[in-house]
């Protein structure tokens, strides 16, 4: 509700209560030539130089060429060149100019200087037809070392080396290595500076990564599958490195050994201007475009050598930003140019760290100011007590505001407002009120924002009477009502689940002239979504779109969650490209819902799909992401897959937290694995995550779900001794594992204690207990179980009732269940596959010795299978066809009509099983012992995990 408390404020005089370029060096290298460059003059051939004449000496040299295939072609003659330019020819050859020692030639030397000095030095050339002999003598004669031949790129490749191109400039390291840590783990990430703006990248960079080479190399080969990848909006380029950038190093060295240095040719800056001109261009650019960082950077750099102000201006518009790095490099910019910080710039940086939810470094601030001996002014304080709000921190903001009060008596409404803002959002509303209190009797106004803040408090505990009081109160105090005020109301009655009384809300708003934004509308989508009422959901985004108004990441992520609670997948992934066509880019939370849903259906294979595509979008996976996949496997009880998850969030550097280990832990208590479920625990504990109930009711879980329940025992001393509470669900477990054993007398003095401790039991709590009753064959205390739960207003369920039958038809009393079974439909409840199963298999099991009317009762409930189109399983058919056989043996009219329900597939079965076992009319009954197979879906409602597990991730 941050947002909702922005909007500027009026005063009022009654009482509102009574009670945050590089420049590579050029090199210039001589294009190296057999033929040396000549030019004539008509000036007399110059004297050979003095012994102590200083020479000069080249400048640039090249290496050595091969010989030419024709020595004369040296004495060929040239044009002249329009602009000499020095060379040097080291050509290895008998007939070509060689220097003295510590002699070096000129390119503008003549002809006649050249030929007079070579006839004085060589003796004459040989002739031509020596030529080939000579230089093979030359080349062996004369030991040089060849120039380098450097190796292929191939061979300077790096393992686990990747190239990322069309980087944003902006990017820095660490985050170019947290998307790229998801493939493994990473050794060095190499990002290339831009030339001239040395805070900015050049667009590309390496990411290296870590471990024994085959790990370094298939960690790069999975990174470059995501070629094409979104990132902060760019497309990225990625491929394996190809030894580029170490081949142009290793040529730059060889250059170096072989005396070729480049030259520095640096570019002279072109952001000098008249410092006054850039100052006043800076303040302007922050006035007129501060949502342009881009501009307001580049003028901030423009300012030759800016003052104390426009450094405290840099840091002030970072704070505001939240861009608390940023202001602490150009604070300590400012202060390495020897220039002082004043309590206004300090506060400025103060402000930054709060809103970037920093407040250790925001308190370090402070200790330096007290240290420098710089006044803590109240703004100062009221951004210190506002930081600890934003944060929960109310003990802090509280000793804060002591403070304040302490050493600048006259407060102001903003400090009383972010000290209610902090007592609001930790919802102790009665130290809110009082705040209140005490700020009106000091003689200051309360502003509107105070107001908004205690109706969003309100809106938060849920307490709708007050918050109407303070609206009502708003009004009489001469203010009126914003968009802010009743989208306070709209989102108390959206939370509570009156979205009725909020679209009264919307319309008394709507009468007031104040239209309809984003965050109003979000609140009434989020109301209909809490009530799962889909339709009405989708309507108000019709309002949105009708209105002009243009959804935002936010509103786009409710109706993929819209989608996804119906079911419809494919239209929730249709939106998601939407959302992107509309430039707007998906986060982790626009994802979730969709791999959960596909996991929690069983469709892996598109869940996975859909984890990839979230990567392709620019998401890094969280540990929210992966614990959606593995809540799903462990559903569908596939902890083999879900292990495999677990294994490649570790490889992806991902931290699995209490919930990753509490699903898995889950998963194998409905297996019963108690040995698996137990050593998850232990991980989860040595890994110094928090043990909360969820956590023990996994273990409890899986103890009762094994028949251990002495274990169980233990597990509720440990709860006791870590003071953690039992609540209806720990004793709804400990219940259900005692009726699976026929304890009815252990499960009624949980019962008993459920009472003394205050925890009420629920429909699950009385239909373990049934179970419980049915298992010990005790129907009288069952059926007093349901007279108790109509008493106390709990409406017994499908389960309930599925559980009672079951009970009766174990008590040989079909008559009973089929009584049961018509009391069900009679209270407006469908019966479901287990129910029919149930009751047809205790009927069909005593129909030969029961009256006609059961016989009619077996028939009426298969016909009703059969309009419902309910078929039951291969093993079930066999089972009732079995029975079938006893009572109509050479078939009829109920043989006909069950016979409806079996699978497509049981002729072609029947036939095979009659031609193998021709005598198995007289097996004897299967006991009806086998019909708890169906029991554990009856009778365990917390086998499958629901929404609020699902939100538990989050």
């Amino acid at each position: 509700m941050d947002s909702l408390v922005s909007l500027p404020t009026s005063h009022c005089h009654s009482p509102l209560f009574t009670s945050k370029p590089h420049s590579s060096s050029a090199t210039t290298t001589t294009s190296t030539s057999t033929s040396t460059s000549v030019s004539f003059s008509l000036s007399p051939p110059p004297q050979p130089p003095e012994p102590n004449v200083r020479r000069p000496k080249s400048i640039n040299s090249s290496p050595k060429p091969k010989i030419s295939s024709n020595p004369l072609k040296n004495f060929s003659t040239t044009t002249p060149t329009p602009t000499p330019t020095p060379t040097t020819s080291t050509t290895n050859n008998n007939f070509s100019h060689v220097p003295s020692p510590g002699e070096t030639t000129r390119t503008t030397q003549s002809l006649v200087s050249k030929l007079r000095l070579s006839s004085k030095l060589f003796p004459p050339p040989p002739p031509p037809p020596l030529l080939h002999d000579i230089r093979k003598a030359t080349q062996v004669s004369e030991p040089e070392a060849p120039s380098p031949e450097l190796e292929k790129p191939e061979n300077f490749r790096q393992h686990g080396k990747i190239f990322i191109g069309n980087l944003p400039s902006w990017i820095k390291k660490h985050e170019v290595a947290e998307f790229f840590r998801q493939f493994g783990p990473i050794k060095d990430v190499i990002v290339i500076k831009a030339h001239k703006e040395i805070h900015r990248n050049a667009g590309f960079g390496f990411v290296i990564y870590g471990g024994p080479p085959p790990v370094a190399e298939k960690s790069a080969v999975k990174a470059v599958e995501f070629d094409g990848v979104e990132f902060h909006g760019r497309v990225l380029t990625v491929k394996l490195d190809d030894g580029t950038r170490l081949k142009g190093k290793a040529e730059e060295r060889a250059r170096w050994v072989e005396g070729y240095q480049g030259q520095d040719l640096s570019n002279k800056s072109k952001w000098h201007q008249e410092r006054e001109g850039s100052r006043r261009l800076f303040r302007k650019v922050l006035d007129s475009e501060p949502e342009n960082w881009q501009k307001v950077v580049i003028a901030f750099e423009r300012i030759d050598k800016p003052s104390r102000r426009e450094f405290g201006l840099m840091v002030n518009y970072y704070a505001r930003r939240g861009d608390m790095h940023r202001a602490r490099e150009t604070f300590e910019r400012m202060r390495s140019r020897g220039i002082e910080p004043t309590s206004h710039v300090y506060t400025n940086l103060v402000h930054a760290y709060a809103v970037g939810r920093d407040m250790e470094e925001a308190l370090s601030c402070v200790r330096k100011m007290k240290e420098e001996g710089i006044e803590i002014t109240l703004v100062t304080y009221s951004i210190l007590v506002r930081g600890f709000a934003k944060i929960g921190n109310s003990e802090a903001a509280d000793y804060w505001f002591e403070e304040a009060k302490e050493r600048h008596t006259p407060l102001n409404a903003i400090i009383y407002g972010n000290i209610v803002y902090a007592h609001c959002q930790t919802c102790n509303m009665e130290r809110a009120e009082a705040l209140v209190r005490e700020m009106e009797e000091e003689g200051i106004d309360a502003p509107i924002d105070i107001y908004h803040t205690m109706m969003d408090g309100y809106t938060m505990i849920g307490n709708e009477e007050k918050c109407l009081i303070v609206f009502e109160r708003l009004k009489e105090c001469g203010f009126t009502p914003s968009i802010i005020s009743y989208g306070c109301l709209i989102n108390l009655y959206a939370k509570i689940g009156k979205v009725s009384k909020a679209l009264e809300v919307s319309k008394m708003m709507e009468s007031a002239g104040i239209k309809h934004n984003m965050k109003t509308y979000s609140m009434l989508i989020n109301g209909y979504l809490k009530l799962k009422d889909w339709a009405n959901a989708f309507a108000i985004f019709e309002d949105l779109v009708k209105d002009g108004l243009k959804p935002d990441v936010v509103l786009y992520n409710n109706i993929i969650r819209a989608f996804c609670g119906m079911g419809n997948m494919d239209r929730a992934i249709h939106t998601v490209k939407e959302m992107q066509k509309e430039r707007h880019r998906p986060t982790t939370h626009t994802f979730m819902p969709i791999i959960h849903g596909f996991a929690r259906a069983g469709e892996m294979r598109r869940a996975l799909e859909v984890f990839d595509m979230m990567r392709r979008s620019g998401c890094i996976p969280t540990v929210h992401t992966f614990n959606a996949l593995i809540l799903g496997l462990t559903e569908k009880r596939q902890m083999e897959k879900a292990v495999e998850i677990l294994d490649e969030m570790t490889l992806a550097g991902i931290t699995p937290n209490e919930h990753t280990y509490t699903t898995i832990m889950h998963g194998y208590a409905s297996l019963g694995d108690t040995g698996k479920a137990f050593e998850y625990f232990s991980k989860l504990r040595n890994e110094g995550l928090e043990l909360d109930v969820y956590t023990y009711e996994a273990l409890l879980k899986a103890c009762c779900k094994s028949g251990r329940m002495q274990s169980a025992l233990a597990v509720t001393k440990e709860m006791a001794a870590q003071n953690i509470p039992r609540n209806t669900f720990v004793y709804n477990i400990l219940i259900d594992g005692w009726a699976r054993r026929g304890d009815v007398w252990e499960a009624a003095d949980l019962i008993q204690q459920m009472k003394q401790e205050g925890v009420q039991p629920d429909i699950h709590t009385y239909t373990s207990f049934i179970n419980a009753c049915c298992k010990a064959g005790d129907m009288l205390r069952a059926t007093k179980t349901i007279q108790e739960m109509d008493a106390i207003g709990i409406k017994p369920n499908v389960k309930t009732y599925t559980t009672l039958i079951h009970g009766w038809a174990r008590a040989s009393l079909p008559e009973k269940a089929l009584k049961c079974f018509e009391e069900m439909k009679l209270a407006g409840l469908k019966p479901d596959k287990a129910v029919y199963h149930c009751l047809m298999t205790s009927l069909l099991s005593r129909a030969t010795v029961a009256e006609a009317y059961i016989y009619s009762g077996v028939l009426s409930v298969c016909r009703e299978m059969i309009v419902s189109g309910l078929t039951v399983d291969m093993g079930t058919a066999v089972h009732w066809s079995r029975c079938l056989r006893k009572i109509e043996r050479s078939g009829g009219e109920l043989t006909e009509a069950l016979q409806k329900t079996f699978p497509p597939d049981w002729n072609s079965y029947h036939t095979i099983a009659a031609k193998s076992d021709p005598e198995t009319d007289d097996e004897p009954e299967s006991d009806d012992e086998d019909n708890d197979v169906y029991l554990d879906n009856a009778t365990d409602g917390d086998n499958d995990l629901d929404d609020e597990d699902l939100n538990r991730l989050w």
